[in-house]
């Protein structure tokens, strides 16, 4: 063997028994900012998650820093851009970019517009904006024009005209047509917290403890678990403080004996409308909820990548806890990554009790 095979071969030994060459191997994107690696053959440096074709070991180099990398000759990449911040970290600040825009906007701006504002392809920020937000553009500036409507609502003495137009509804008669999906109701009623809205609602036990079942005009809106059966009307009455909350007459106690039929035996499903209301987002995570067959789980950050959001872990978990529904939308079969069970609106305890029924045959 010559001396010069023989430093190869010594240097591919010394990269391949490093720790790092493994990260550089798996193109792991968490061991960005600890190290970057050089290439001779090509005097460049790069990122350990790097796309780029992987190179031979005896032809690689560490480096603590994009500086040192630089001071020993190479260049940055092209393609993973080592010397700038993260990819995530960018496409953050593009993200939040065009959410600025999309905020100031009188009218909701074209996906083209968009585009030639972050510098890429439609179909390319269409993914990037998925990516980041767990919506598209469209769907983000709609679920923030429907929250801007429900503070100007609730501004002591507002128009109901005036809230439209300041959230940005173009014209009154468009938005009164989608009113109820936005809202649930009409813009007084909601302005009123409910008023001249009938709720029919029954408190009743399982073998969970109490139970609170509530139904509008659109369907069930609500079932809540508890321990005192007072505080969960009273959770039912802030929702609605305005609404008429009208107790349950014989054909609705047969809705509730249905819903308690769901706590027994959760396997069975409920063949019931819902009035689901929510962000765009929480509709999101709560369809994917009720994807998860019964018997199986699934954790935060599995859902997350469901919907198309990967990043948005935390957020999935903010929706599963603003789930009005128990058992119905079932954020019961929600669980750590490691399978632990974690908090649960109406307590970890009823959590483990419904997973346990429903791993029954």
């Amino acid at each position: 063997m010559s001396t010069r095979t023989e430093a190869r071969a010594l240097r591919a030994a010394a990269v391949v028994a490093d720790p790092r060459w493994a990260a550089v191997q798996a193109r792991d994107a968490a061991a960005d900012g600890r190290f970057v690696y050089s290439v001779r053959t090509t005097g460049v440096y790069c990122r350990p998650s790097c796309g780029a074709r992987p190179a031979r070991p005896e032809n690689v180099a560490f480096h603590a820093s994009c500086a040192e990398a630089e001071h020993a000759g190479f260049r940055p990449c092209r393609r993973c851009r080592p010397d700038q911040p993260p990819r995530a970290q960018r496409q953050a600040a593009l993200v939040a970019d065009l959410c600025r825009t999309l905020e100031a906007a009188d009218e909701l701006p074209n996906l083209d517009a968009l585009a030639a504002q972050a510098g890429l392809s439609p179909s390319h920020l269409h993914r990037t904006f998925k990516a980041v937000t767990g919506l598209t553009p469209r769907a983000w500036a709609a679920a923030r024009r429907a929250q801007r409507l429900r503070e100007a609502l609730g501004r002591p003495g507002a128009r109901v005209t005036d809230a439209i137009y300041d959230a940005g509804y173009g014209a009154a008669s468009r938005f009164y047509e989608r009113a109820g999906d936005v809202l649930g109701m009409t813009p007084t009623a909601w302005r009123a917290g409910g008023a001249d809205t009938d709720i029919r609602f029954a408190i009743g036990q399982c073998s969970l403890g109490a139970i609170l079942v509530a139904r509008s005009d659109r369907g069930v809106c609500a079932i809540a678990l508890g321990d005192d059966p007072e505080a969960l009307a009273a959770e039912l009455q802030d929702r609605f403080p305005h609404a008429r909350l009208i107790g349950g007459d014989p054909d609705f106690e047969r809705l509730v004996a249905q819903v308690v039929g769901l706590v027994e035996a959760p396997r069975q499903g409920l063949d019931l409308p819902l009035d689901v209301r929510g962000t765009a987002f929480q509709q999101r995570v709560w369809q994917a909820l009720r994807a998860i067959p019964p018997g199986e789980t699934a954790s935060y950050a599995e859902i997350a990548k469901r919907i198309g959001a990967p990043t948005a872990t935390r957020a999935v978990a903010q929706a599963c806890g603003a789930n009005p529904l128990a058992v119905a939308i079932p954020c019961h079969r929600v669980v750590r990554r490691d399978g632990a069970l974690s908090g649960y609106r109406w307590g970890v305890e009823r959590k483990r009790s419904l997973l346990a029924r429903e791993q029954q045959p």
